[in-house]
């Protein structure tokens, strides 16, 4: 595993190869969190031990429900929830350093990953009482698994135009619409919607809220999608006539869009957005120990990707920081997650031509199959959580450039 930890110390194989990630401090981790590591990494070398290198590709598209609950047992879901609730009250760091490993590593996230992410803090900052005794105790649990319901087929990106639909009826709301892309929508048990509760699309941001939908529910059909690599993460659901009672609302009605782009700091900052390639690098890693193969080209790739992965990880550092002092860092966060996607995309791409250097050389299985994977996976890097083009445009507007 490729050390990570913010106070870093070089780390050389028998062959020579040196890895170093030097602070910028921009922004620390406080000592208190980044004491987690050791623990989550022990925890992690001991369950991850057996599984192969194209399987750790998969991370946070991973889902395994018991795995989730073992990281439950140990306190780490729902770290900067309220204890009353089950969560441990710690800061947005110390979940930094969870999710961080959790990557490194390669562990199968999915299940937990949403509600944990963002639904929870979403829940705790904007949900009644009841919706907070309710879903946070298990949320902290991994009880209750959620998906978010954003992109629909004519609203991509664009998230103002949404047309899935919640008029008010006696006692509650009644759903109609669809989203697509949702991610394991098929396996979550709730999904917190964007949608339209008043006037028209004309009207964009106005007139939107977020509700929380059962999707145990009758009128709700779920169609997963399969990838190019052959998952089937993502679906499309259609609403039906789906009745809803009155506290499926969270917060208040035509607060939709300012509690989701909320959301989307959470969605856009983390780590997850710089280390989805990891895996391969790792095994390439090991792959020029192990052979020897170490070109000059090799070494300045090497050198190259190592930099820019330090230098993404202190801005998301320093984007935790912002978000633990109560700001919502929305521009940087978009400016983060483009440049971490990128990153990510390339990978593959940089490591496959550096493997064609040497035809002749010996590639093993396992660096092979997580190749094929990364490099089929690769383009939806920059879809989740807003196309570039779309934070290129949100960036350009905090810029003041149009």
């Amino acid at each position: 595993m490729l050390n990570l930890s913010y106070n870093a110390r070089p780390a050389k194989s028998q062959q020579g190869i040196v890895i170093m990630i030097k602070p910028l401090n921009l922004s620390a981790i406080p000592q208190e969190d980044e004491a987690m590591r050791a623990p989550v990494r022990e925890f992690l070398r001991t369950t991850m031990r057996d599984i192969s290198p194209d399987i750790r590709a998969r991370s946070w598209m991973g889902f395994d429900a018991s795995f989730s609950q073992k990281l439950a047992q140990q306190g780490w879901l729902g770290l900067s929830l309220p204890k009353k609730y089950g969560g441990q009250e710690q800061g947005y760091f110390a979940r930094f350093v969870i999710v961080e490993e959790l990557l490194a590593a390669g562990a199968p996230v999915a299940a937990h990953w949403i509600a944990d992410r963002q639904s929870g803090p979403l829940i705790a900052k904007f949900g009644s009482d009841s919706q907070k005794e309710f879903y946070l105790p298990r949320i902290c649990k991994a009880q209750a698994f959620f998906c978010i319901g954003m992109s629909e087929p004519n609203a991509g990106s664009d998230l103002a135009s949404v047309g899935t639909r919640a008029e008010r009826t006696e006692g509650g709301w009644k759903l109609n619409g669809q989203k697509i892309w949702t991610t394991y929508a098929h396996k979550a048990h709730y999904m917190i919607a964007l949608v339209r509760t008043s006037g028209t699309n004309a009207d964009r941001h106005k007139g939107l809220s977020q509700i929380i939908v059962d999707l145990s529910l009758d009128g709700i059909t779920i169609r997963p999608i399969e990838d190019l690599a052959g998952d089937g993460h993502f679906s499309e659901v259609f609403f039906d006539d789906v009745m809803l009672s009155e506290d499926a609302l969270i917060g208040s009605e035509g607060s939709g869009w300012k509690q989701v782009t909320a959301e989307l700091g959470f969605e856009r900052s983390g780590p997850e957005r710089l280390l989805s390639s990891l895996v391969l690098l790792e095994e390439w890693i090991n792959h020029l120990c192990q052979t020897s193969c170490q070109s000059e080209a090799s070494t300045v790739l090497l050198g190259r990707l190592i930099s820019e992965l330090a230098t993404l990880r202190e801005m998301s550092i320093a984007l935790t920081a912002l978000l633990s002092q109560g700001e919502n860092p929305a521009v940087e966060a978009a400016l983060v997650k483009d440049l971490g996607t990128t990153f990510e995309q390339e990978i593959p791409t940089l490591i496959a031509d550096a493997l064609a250097q040497n035809p002749d050389m010996y590639i093993s299985g396992p660096l092979l199959k997580t190749l094929a994977y990364v490099t089929q996976v690769a383009p939806t890097f920059s879809l989740r959580g807003g196309t570039r083009e779309i934070l290129r445009g949100m960036i350009a507007r905090g810029l003041g450039l149009r």
